[in-house]
């Protein structure tokens, strides 16, 4: 006799939970059923697209001699052990974070300060993060309606795709399929040195909150927490100042948003000369997704962002 459980996806007919017994012949056919047990030991279990909380093995099999009696109490028990090992079991809270923008998004490693640092500040909850971002892009790629926006600001229209948007989208509804209801979501942005450069501070504003209304309602969460990261200082006329000034803002002005300091994340030196650099040194990219961490975690928490940007 064989007695041989299988992890199945979905919904299925399962003996006695998780176990079925086949009667096998000495050329190693399969012979159908044996039912030991009453026929209202059947039952359905929905079984979860991925098994994180088992504990065993997904497939055991145990092979019997045919001229064995069947022994009644073992497969009781196997069956009693595997019926509790496959029972239910509530999923872990998941904590889903978007991250995007432009080269300080892009160049900051989420494994080495962003994971860490959100891993020790959600302990027994998942987390789940993806990066949409390259390097020199304006905001206008993420947002449809930048031109009507810029024409309220008196400048001409630019854009005819948002390059970056959809993917977005098409992530989070990758993730959904296997965590239908996450505990929350937060999008974490790093992005404006493009839009400064290129004096289109006075959209800036508009074009901030616009794409966070379109990711709360295309993503289909209203409650959807941000955290900006303001530019660095590596710059100082006018459009740039305007820019860090929209970032801080918009961030103020949502209780579901928050920002984080950028100026002690660029510094570098070169040939003794200290400098502001556009991008941030490896501690600085590290030092960055702690602090997104961080400030999404009061978010979450009902807790008040470090109203500094940079919180402990």
């Amino acid at each position: 006799f064989l007695i041989k459980q299988e992890y199945l996806p979905g919904r299925h007919r399962v003996f006695s939970g998780v176990c079925f017994l086949q009667r096998i012949d000495k050329g190693g056919k399969t012979k159908g059923l044996v039912n030991f047990f009453s026929a209202d030991n059947f039952h359905d279990i929905a079984f979860p697209a991925q098994p994180s909380c088992l504990k065993i093995q997904l497939k055991t099999s145990i092979f019997f001699q045919p001229t064995m009696k069947p022994p009644t109490k073992l497969l009781s028990s196997i069956a009693f052990f595997l019926t509790a090992a496959y029972s239910p079991c509530a999923e872990k809270p998941v904590h889903v974070f978007i991250l995007s923008g432009q080269s300080n998004m892009a160049g900051m490693n989420p494994a080495t300060g962003f994971a860490p640092e959100a891993k020790k500040l959600f302990p027994g909850d998942e987390v789940v993060y993806f990066k949409i971002a390259r390097g020199g892009q304006p905001i206008r790629l993420w947002v449809e309606e930048w031109n009507d926006i810029a024409g309220k600001h008196d400048l001409k229209p630019r854009i005819n795709a948002t390059t970056y948007y959809k993917p977005i989208l098409e992530r989070f509804a990758a993730i959904t399929k296997e965590h239908p209801n996450p505990k929350s979501v937060t999008f974490c942005w790093m992005q404006g040195e493009r839009d400064a450069k290129e004096q289109l501070s006075s959209a800036y504003t508009d074009a901030m909150k616009q794409l966070i209304a379109n990711l709360r309602r295309d993503l289909k969460q209203p409650g959807m927490n941000f955290v900006i990261g303001r530019l660095s200082d590596c710059r100082n006329d006018k459009s740039w100042e305007s820019v860090r000034q929209s970032q801080v803002n918009v961030a103020n002005a949502d209780p579901r948003g928050s920002w984080v300091d950028c100026d002690d994340l660029n510094d570098k030196e070169k040939n003794g000369v200290k400098r502001n650099d556009l991008h941030y040194t490896k501690e600085g990219y590290e030092l960055l997704g702690r602090r997104y961490a961080r400030q999404a975690k009061a978010l979450i928490t009902g807790k008040t962002p470090a109203k500094n940007g940079r919180p402990d």
